[in-house]
């Protein structure tokens, strides 16, 4: 069991190049699991026993269950996790030359370690928008180069002789993509364009023009796939370590509950990078409408609807700071976690993290009775930390609230690093949450 989770937070890793394509690849393991597709403009008929997903608008996901002897008053039980991470994303005009230099234009997604997308092989992917007959409904298609067509590449230390006492990046001028060499008869060329045109042309089997493609959503992302790294094999280097670790063990632990009496219900988020403020981020009111609409669908009276609603718990999963080897000192001095310890409770008095003693001591008191192992996470007391969807998530939906994650180093670089052993504990600890 433990290696097919392996195998199957790999493939997702490998897969999930953007929230579009992890929200597809999730789907696909739902609706092998038997989940049911529904949709916010149709009507919901929802019965007990049911396994259902909501697509939302593409780079979002709900999936929920009704237990089989499902009565009001049980509470409901959800999760939240993102889709997105930190990169580089192309602007419109992208085609653009230096000296025999084909380039493309693009700006920073997020917050990434800008320094580690140098020198790697990059590819494109993401959402394009083709024109069609009906200007309220264009052609919507997902792309991906598949293989290395871009990269940054690094000064040379000849030219840059301080680099190795850090050097700061300019996100306009540093981070441009090299896309490939301009012959002097092709030097009016929109190569990238030209390229996505001629590569959807094939995807789609009808010819699109460049001048067809009216926007686009497109991200580059590392080509280099998850892999086992150590002397053991007891740890895993892959890009999309956040928030993809999460978006796995939510998925599973929902497929393989056990619950009978209630709801479980999870949110796979967009746009936590850059502070979920959109339709389809945690800062949106969608949590909130479908905790009640699901409700108000199984025949709750609005009284019910309200209690239930103030009675829910919400877990963010999210991945947290292993401490490090070479810089301990950046760690709390009391509150070290490791990696392949087991998952992180995450706490801080700046509500960064919604975690309080209540839900500290449920879920403390899940993974005991599981026999999963926990550790916490606090900040440096004179360092600021992170922040993810739960505190927003619950300022909007006021539940019970918890943040957890798995512990990991280099989060937010082009690669990050983790023990293979603590998706087994996420995913257990949320097995025995959605089904005790």
């Amino acid at each position: 069991m433990e290696d097919a989770n392996m195998e199957e937070l790999i493939r997702l890793l490998n897969r999930g190049v953007t929230p579009f394509h992890v929200v597809d690849a999730c789907v696909e393991r739902l609706e092998q699991a038997g989940f049911t597709g529904i949709a916010y403009d149709r009507e919901w008929n929802l019965q007990a026993g049911g396994k259902y997903y909501v697509n939302h608008h593409g780079s979002a996901l709900f999936a929920f269950t009704v237990g089989t002897e499902y009565r009001t008053g049980q509470m409901v039980r959800m999760a939240a996790a993102h889709t997105d991470y930190p990169t580089l994303r192309i602007k419109p005009a992208p085609d653009f030359k230096t000296k025999s230099y084909a380039q493309i234009n693009v700006e920073v997604y997020g917050g990434p370690i800008l320094n580690t997308w140098l020198d790697r092989p990059l590819g494109v992917a993401g959402r394009v928008a083709i024109k069609s007959a009906d200007p309220f409904a264009p052609e919507i298609c997902y792309f991906e180069s598949g293989r290395p067509i871009l990269t940054i590449p690094n000064l040379a230390i000849h030219m840059n002789r301080e680099v190795n006492k850090g050097v700061e990046l300019n996100p306009q001028t540093d981070m441009i993509p090299l896309l490939g060499l301009v012959d002097k008869e092709e030097a009016d060329h929109d190569y990238f364009m030209e390229y996505l045109a001629g590569e959807l042309s094939k995807q789609l089997g009808h010819p699109v023009q460049k001048d067809t493609i009216l926007d686009y959503e497109l991200y580059l992302y590392c080509t280099e796939e998850a892999q086992m790294v150590g002397i053991r094999s007891d740890l895993l280097s892959s890009p999309r370590l956040d928030n993809l670790t999460s978006c796995h063990a939510l998925v599973s632990a929902m497929i393989e509950s056990t619950r009978k009496d209630g709801i479980n219900l999870i949110q796979l988020a967009d746009h936590e990078e850059v502070g979920s403020t959109s339709k389809q981020g945690a800062a949106s009111i969608l949590l909130h409408d479908m905790l009640r609409r699901i409700l108000r669908s199984l025949g709750a009276s609005e009284d019910a609807i309200d209690a239930a609603a103030y009675d829910a718990m919400l877990v963010s999963a999210d991945v947290a700071h292993a401490v490090h080897p070479n810089k301990v000192s950046k760690a709390d001095p009391q509150v070290q976690p490791q990696m392949g310890k087991g998952l992180c409770i995450k706490q801080a008095a700046s509500q960064s993290y919604a975690t309080d003693a209540q839900t500290i001591a449920i879920f403390a008191g899940i993974c005991e009775k599981a026999n999963v192992p926990y550790q916490r996470f606090v900040n440096r007391s004179d360092m600021r930390g992170g922040s993810t969807l739960g505190a927003i998530a619950s300022a909007l939906t006021p539940v019970k609230t918890l943040d957890i994650g798995i512990p990991i180093l280099a989060m937010h670089s082009a690669r990050e690093l983790m023990g293979a052993k603590d998706i087994e504990s996420l995913t257990d600890a949320m097995k025995a949450y959605f089904s005790l």
